[in-house]
């Protein structure tokens, strides 16, 4: 079975912004448990099943196979690496936003620093990457990139990355064009019904998938840890 690995940045354990993603994709990511909609939401699992296979998250290093030489270990020492040389990032508060067809949490102000670091996590992980398939590159539709994305894509696996990148924090699978402002509206009210605070990156997470299921956490691991 092909394992796949992932970086994200997980919302912190026991807040608000966890507990409100994992309402609204409908799932815990740490357990896979099943988690209640919010109030007035119970239509929402009809938008968010391909959401649900990768939980909620923002993504740092999009998902790879371990390249031929290396192992799950080497990979959880070099983000422990990473995290333990980082300071915290100091996101801000965060609001809903289409992003396309999609609907996502963004930051109101995204800091310098949050792409900097995003671009670090793309780095300091690429050797880990085994190189895309014919199959995995296709996913990616080159044939709708722009030269220099087809460029990113052929180099770091994943087109949106360093001047592409945008954190964000998905809500829903693509919604059709009549139904994206209903949607904004009634995520955007449970969103402010759940007490938004804003956004402090000081950890990340590395996630795995087995074939198809859904993702799952392997290892959160905060900043300014060093490695015993």
């Amino acid at each position: 079975m092909s394992r796949r690995y992932a970086l994200y940045c997980l919302p912190a354990p026991g807040s608000r912004l966890e507990a409100f993603g994992r309402s609204v994709l409908g799932t815990d990511p740490v357990s896979g448990a099943s988690v209640p909609h919010p109030e007035g939401l119970s239509d929402l699992a009809a938008v968010t099943a391909g959401a649900r296979l990768y939980g909620f998250h923002a993504t740092l290093k999009a998902p790879l196979r371990l390249a031929a030489g290396t192992t799950e270990a080497d990979l959880v020492a070099a983000t422990r690496d990473l995290a333990a040389a980082h300071p915290p990032v100091a996101v801000g508060p965060l609001r809903v936003a289409a992003l396309g067809p999609f609907l996502a949490l963004v930051p109101e102000a995204p800091p310098p620093e949050l792409g900097l670091f995003a671009a670090e996590c793309v780095a300091a992980l690429d050797p880990f990457r085994a190189p895309l398939t014919e199959a995995e590159r296709a996913k990616r539709r080159p044939e709708r990139l722009d030269p220099r994305g087809r460029a990113l894509l052929a180099r770091w696996g994943y087109p949106y990355v360093f001047e592409a990148f945008r954190f964000h924090m998905t809500l829903t699978d693509a919604l059709p064009e009549a139904e994206r402002e209903a949607w904004h509206r009634r995520l955007s009210e449970a969103y402010a019904a759940a007490g938004p605070e804003p956004l402090v990156i000081d950890a990340v997470c590395l996630l795995t998938q087995d074939g198809s299921g859904p993702f799952r956490l392997l290892a959160r691991l905060p900043f300014g840890e060093p490695r015993g």
